[in-house]
Order: structure tokens, then sequence, then C-alpha cells
């Protein structure tokens, strides 16, 4: 390094060193518009020299003091540059840092109340960075700790889609009951786990949704039986299906959709679960078949409608209402 180039590094620092000198006094004199705009400035340079990691800090610093003074549309403006430097930065593979911001995504998330205009961008703009380091639909406690969020707000529908989301099969059990008890009818006490079943099982989540099934007919007190043979019929069907998916029996598995064809109609969306879920597990050719709407909204409905709409391909190149008296009941 030149002596030129040591002095224009050493100025850079001083530069930066004034202005969070500055920032530091803008926040104690409550002026959060001049503040904001110099952790902006500050995120420019950083980003500009790769320094991100001083970066990261700087804006999860910034974030936090913000959300505590109340200043929450500079605190998310500031949330979504700190996801935007994690994407810039890319993943480290040395070290757990990546994991680390998980949960501190989460914080922050949490801090945020409902009515911040940009809280629901930040949301997926966080799901999208952590598919970067936990597979195709996100880090599952990211998912846990954005359903906690939308659960004690009472928005149940979006913590409902979440909570699918997080790998924790005896949470999303204990989740469905109460949304089951609270939300739904006694006929339909069924429904709410066979829909959150299948569409694990869609997800190639297995162990999710055996555990979530164990949770659900164990605790739920509307269901009639508890154990197996249930008196309900849907019921019986997943405690079959999950037999017949640890044997591969593909016989077995077309005899059982025949068999509970007509309690399955009882929702549309089943039938196309169950389609996917005889691609995934019994190695069947994918039908040709229109995606219409599922009553699924927002990003999660988004990631089952791609799920429903790709399968097709993806599985080709891969391998190329009353209920009828005659159910296994």
């Amino acid at each position: 390094m030149t002596t030129a180039d040591r002095s224009s590094g050493s100025g850079t620092q001083r530069g930066v060193s004034r202005v969070l000198a500055k920032l530091e006094n803008s926040l104690a004199e409550g002026e959060f518009y001049e503040a904001h705009q110099m952790y902006r400035t500050l995120y420019f340079r950083y980003t500009t020299q790769k320094k991100y990691q001083d970066c990261l800090d700087l804006l999860f610093d910034g974030a936090q003091k913000l959300i505590a003074r109340e200043q929450e549309d500079s605190a998310v403006d500031l949330c979504l540059l700190l996801v935007d430097t994690l994407e810039k930065r890319g993943t480290q593979h040395e070290d757990n840092d990546n994991f680390l911001w998980v949960p501190r995504l989460g914080a922050l998330i949490r801090g945020l109340s409902a009515r911040t205009v940009e809280r629901e961008t930040l949301i997926q703009r966080a799901v999208k960075w952590s598919v970067t380091t936990h597979g195709q639909y996100g880090h599952p406690l990211l998912h846990k700790l954005i359903a906690h969020v939308f659960w004690t707000e009472g928005n149940i529908e979006s913590a409902r889609h979440h909570y699918l989301l997080c790998q924790d099969g005896s949470l999303c059990g204990r989740v469905l009951i109460d949304i089951s008890q609270t939300k739904g009818f006694k006929s339909e006490v069924d429904l709410f786990l066979v829909q959150a079943v299948l569409q694990q099982l869609c997800l190639r989540e297995r162990k999710t949704a055996e555990d979530t099934f164990k949770e659900y007919t164990r605790y739920h007190e509307k269901l009639l039986r508890h154990e197996f043979p249930f008196k309900e019929p849907l019921v019986n069907f997943l405690y079959f299906l999950f037999r017949l998916i640890e044997t591969k029996s593909v016989t077995g598995f077309r005899a059982l959709r025949k068999l509970y064809d007509p309690s399955l109609k009882r929702d549309t969306s089943f039938l196309k679960y169950i389609g996917k879920i005889g691609v995934i597990y019994f190695g069947e050719v994918p039908e040709q078949t229109h995606v219409g709407p599922t009553g699924l909204g927002g990003m999660f409905g988004d990631i089952f409608n791609r799920l429903m709409q790709g399968f097709d391909e993806e599985d080709e190149e891969a391998g190329s209402t009353p209920n009828s008296n005659n159910e296994l009941d």
C-alpha cells in the first residue's frame, strides 16, 4: 500500500467517524430524519467498500434504536437495507453468521407494528434471503418467528401459513387445534388437519406431517376418538396414507384414493394435493391439470400455486358431502 493509499484510507475512516458522531447527536436531539439519512449515507459507503459486517452491525443497531423511538417507517427502511446487505455479502460458509441473522431479523420484524407500510415487504425479502441459506422455502426458524408475530396480532391465516413452514409438527398441531376450536365448526374438525397434513406432505415434510397428525389427534377435544380407528373417515384416510407411504404400495394408494373419494371431495384442493403426493411418494405419472385458486393467500399461497403448477415438468424429468358407508372407518 502506498503512502497515498494509506492517507486516503485514513481520510475515509475520519469521514465515517464524523458521520457517526453526528448520527449519535441527531438521535439524542430527536432529529430522526437527519439520522435516517446519515444511516443511508454510511450504508452506501460501507457497501461500496465491501465492509459488509460493519454495515450489518450499523443497520441492525440503527433499526433497533429507531424502533425504540417509534420511528418505524425509517426503521423498516434500514431493515430492508440490512437484507440488501446480506444479499450482497452472499452466503458465509465458514461460520454460523447466516444463522445468527435469522433470529435478528425475526426480532426486528417483531418490533414493527402491523400498520408499518413496508413490513410485509420486509417479511418477503427476509424469507427470500433465507432461501439462500436453507433450501427452497426459507429458514424454518424465521417462519416460526414470523408466525408468532402474526399469531399475537390475531392474524390467524397468515400465522397458519408460516407455522406450516416451520418444520415443527407438534407446534403446528397445537396451533391447528386452537384455530379449529376458535374459528371452525364442529363438522370441520377433520378438515383443518387434513389440509395441513396434505400440504406438508407436498412440501416433502413427511416427519413434520406425522408429528402434526399425532399432536392433533391426541389432544383435540372435539375428535370422537384419539387413536385408530378414528370416527372421522378423513382422519382414518391420513392414518392409512402414512402407512402406505412407508410401504410405497402404489396399488394400495390407488385403492385408498378410490375408497375415500367421496370424503376427499369435501374440499377440491385435497384432490390436487393427493395427485402431487402420488407423484412424490408413489412414482405416479403427474396428471396435466389446470391449477385454479386454492383458497390460500399471500406468499404461502404463491408457494403452493408454484408447487402445483410446476410439478408436472419437475416430476416428468425425475421419473421421465356425505361419506360413503363402505369407507375404511
